[in-house]
């Protein structure tokens, strides 16, 4: 039974995952897209997204915690200064997944593991306008028409005919 085995082992020892893992993030932070297995960046998922939220607060104890998780200066800085600031504002979901069909040794499903802010062709259909079947003038004046405004004693003299109709049946 696998009672309190909730992460993916990746068929590897704990350390061979934590190095295996901590490489991939260092790619991950340093190029901003990495291709690997589905399994491998669902698992990368749940290991960096916590250091980037640590890396919003800049401190000292907060490099430290994500240096001993990461072991790379060169992918600390880079996370404190440009990753850092473009995920202000974002409250969580910092890397998107998207799968890519079969890798042809093995048929194992793959996909690319990329930052969400980083990503300039997503960026670039997220600004276009929402293309619609209606013309925007045929939509202005039905939502602009006024809405008529009926008194609660008319309400109240309505309702009260159907409430004693019910009781009488």
């Amino acid at each position: 039974m696998r009672h309190n085995k909730k992460f993916n082992h990746l068929g590897r020892t704990a350390s061979h995952r934590a190095a295996m893992l901590s490489n991939m993030a260092i790619s991950l932070i340093m190029h901003k897209r990495i291709t690997t297995t589905l399994a491998k960046a669902k698992a990368l998922k749940k290991y960096v997204e916590p250091l980037i939220t640590k890396s919003k607060e800049d401190t000292t104890n907060s490099r430290r915690v994500v240096f001993s998780y990461l072991q790379d200066k060169h992918a600390i800085t880079e996370l404190f200064t440009v990753i850092s600031q473009k995920v202000a504002d974002r409250p969580g979901g910092y890397t998107r997944i998207i799968k890519t069909g079969f890798r042809a040794s093995d048929a194992a499903p793959m996909c690319f593991i990329e930052l969400v802010d980083f990503d300039e062709n997503m960026a670039k259909t997220a600004k276009k306008a929402k293309r619609t079947r209606r013309s925007s003038k045929k939509a202005a004046p039905a939502a602009e028409a006024p809405v008529a405004e009926v008194p609660a004693e008319e309400v109240a003299e309505t309702a009260a005919p159907a409430a004693e109709e019910a009781q009488a049946e």
